[in-house]
């Protein structure tokens, strides 16, 4: 699709025109917060989960846009329509808006909504994923910043962190970055909430350290407890990670996407990944394709999803 519009301080605007003030908080100090969303079959996944998400964003960042849910979600929607998509990736930034140059920001506030879509393919049942092969990971040295510096459970503009992390993937080819806590324990990935099997039990790191609360990585979890799959959200060391017995990734936009290797070491997928892919796109088809998902779901054994 060639001409997209998105929607930006509420007019829909071609994409190649779509501009924002050089005098913006969110350029100029990425003082802003967003919320990456998928949409099937003409509506968000999961709306409710990213609009709470995104409004604790900006009471950690102390922005009061005054913008209500109901008011954000009908630019999704209206963009969505004005680009005849039922399937896309939608993303939802919230900036503190246009202020004088200074860095404490005024109480006043314009926010600057602008929510930007491209298409993809369709979910459920019977999708293809958007990647072609299960990802690679490569620890890196780059640290997650702690909670006292910037709020990890905030989904701001500021992306540095991740950038710096992604950028070491350049000598190593691999796909996403396994990121450490100041502890060294495992945190998550760039761009992805880190999950893998030990002693047939789901781990993945917890949310009280440097962890981004996953909209997919709360439905993944919460499928996981549905089919009696034990769940372990602990504090891990990398060698947890890389001699697992598999090991996925999850984001908004990946869903549930198997891995390969961590740091050139075979870990691969399993059991419990099939099984927690295959609900969870039953779920996606139940709610957005009105499709049969109950039919096809498995049922964990502890041992074989196939």
């Amino acid at each position: 699709m060639d001409d997209l519009y998105y929607h930006v301080d509420g007019e829909l605007v071609p994409a190649d025109s779509a501009t924002v003030s050089v005098r913006d908080r969110g350029f100029t100090y990425g003082d802003a917060v967003f919320e990456t969303l998928r949409a099937y079959g003409g509506d968000v996944f999961r709306w409710d989960a990213h609009a709470e998400r995104l409004a604790d964003s900006a009471a950690a960042l102390s922005l009061d846009h005054g913008l209500s849910d109901a008011e954000l979600k009908r630019r999704v929607d209206e963009t969505l329509r004005a680009n005849d998509l039922d399937d896309a990736y939608v993303k939802l930034s919230l900036t503190r808006g246009v202020q004088p140059g200074k860095l404490t920001p005024d109480p006043d506030v314009d926010p600057t909504v602008v929510v930007q879509v491209k298409p993809l393919p369709p979910g459920g049942t019977a999708s293809a994923p958007i990647w072609d092969d299960p990802a690679t990971l490569q620890t890196v040295k780059t640290r997650r910043m702690p909670d006292d510096a910037l709020p990890s459970q905030a989904k701001t503009h500021n992306y540095l962190n991740g950038i710096l992390a992604r950028i070491e993937l350049r000598v190593a080819d691999a796909d996403e970055a396994v990121m450490l806590d100041e502890a060294g324990n495992l945190a998550e990935g760039a761009t992805s909430n880190l999950f893998f099997v030990a002693d047939d039990a789901l781990c993945t790191p917890r949310l009280d350290g440097p962890v981004l609360p996953g909209i997919t990585r709360a439905e993944v979890l919460d499928i996981a407890r549905a089919e009696g799959i034990p769940v372990r959200e602990g504090e891990f060391a990398p060698d947890d990670l890389r001699g697992a017995d598999e090991a996925f990734v999850t984001n908004t936009t990946w869903e549930v996407r198997p891995v390969e290797t961590v740091d050139g070491i075979d870990v691969g997928g399993g059991p419990v990944t099939t099984l927690l892919r295959r609900v969870y796109d039953a779920r996606v088809e139940r709610d957005h394709y009105d499709g049969a998902a109950s039919d096809e779901r498995d049922h964990y054994d502890g041992a074989s999803a196939e």
